[in-house]
């Protein structure tokens, strides 16, 4: 599937395009060493229908693996030197994609992301995390650890955990993250999600943006969806190359970047700011 482009942006609130394509066509079609940030979420393989029919996430297992270990090769020959990739899954496939990633790029960690809501399948433990595996190319570019705010109970406002004599400091500087993110889950619930198939929660790609982004850096997404991670990107003044195999995916987000240019217009006409030209947006 050749990469169509689907729409273009150059202007103050968003720079980068979205393709109507398939990940691997898409990947080969950006140059060599030049995204600061690549971020994985492929279909898991389970026969989910993201649009485009639930055979197309139902692949022969060695086939499946072998689509994943290109996409791999392809994101980490469009990373630039200590850029990072950072690749979301079930454990049961992270462990299957490591012994690659590991000869390719260096390891930051392996993030357990909370999962809610699970059942107990056969004589195994009840699965509580997602995979989120961190590699970079070298020694990180641009690294910062973000701080947490301590949870405190709704009901009576008291810290949930006991943080001895450390509250003081804990209250005034917060809690260094961790790999351990039981504060997040996958967004299910209609109300919350852009589009009906699961998706990412806005909070996991700011995380993953404020850890490995900069202004200025090109965000990579293969796999964009619903849009979180692009929206994410252009928050921190990245920049953006994201497709979707599925056009309804391409629409909707490109409708929120959209809403998103007019709210920043918005933003400068209410602090009279000279408000920029409107450019033109190129769907073709």
């Amino acid at each position: 599937m050749t990469p169509k482009t689907y729409s273009t942006y150059h202007q103050r609130g968003a720079e980068g395009t979205l393709y109507l394509a398939d990940a691997i066509d898409f990947l080969k079609k950006i140059r060599k060493s030049t995204a600061g940030v690549v971020f994985l979420d492929p279909p898991f393989n389970i026969g989910k229908d993201y649009g485009n029919g639930k055979t197309e996430d139902r692949r022969p297992h060695k086939h499946y693996i072998s689509w994943l270990e290109e996409v791999i090769g392809e994101s980490v020959r469009i990373l630039k030197p200590g850029g990072a990739l950072y690749l979301y899954h079930l454990p049961s496939f992270a462990t299957q994609l490591t012994g690659l990633l590991n000869e390719l790029l260096q390891f930051r960690h392996w993030i357990a992301v909370c999962m809610k809501n699970t059942f107990v399948r056969g004589r195994r433990l009840y699965p509580a995390h997602y995979a989120l595996l961190y590699y970079t190319k070298g020694d990180p570019l641009h690294f910062s650890r973000p701080k947490l705010s301590p949870v405190k109970c709704r009901r009576c406002n008291s810290y949930i955990k006991d943080y001895g004599g450390y509250r003081r400091i804990i209250e005034e500087k917060g809690i260094n993250l961790s790999d351990v993110w039981d504060d997040l889950s996958p967004v299910r619930h209609n109300k919350r999600k852009s589009r009906p198939a699961n998706e990412l929660p806005m909070e996991l790609l700011e995380r993953v943006v404020a850890i490995s982004g900069c202004a200025n850096e090109l965000f990579v997404d293969p796999f964009m969806g619903g849009g979180n991670g692009v929206l994410a990107a252009v928050g921190a003044d990245m920049r953006f190359a994201a497709c979707d195999i599925v056009e309804e995916c391409c629409r909707l987000v490109s409708e929120r970047i959209e809403h998103l240019i007019e709210e920043h217009r918005r933003q400068a006409w209410q602090t009279q700011m000279p408000i920029p030209k409107e450019d033109s947006l190129s769907i073709s």
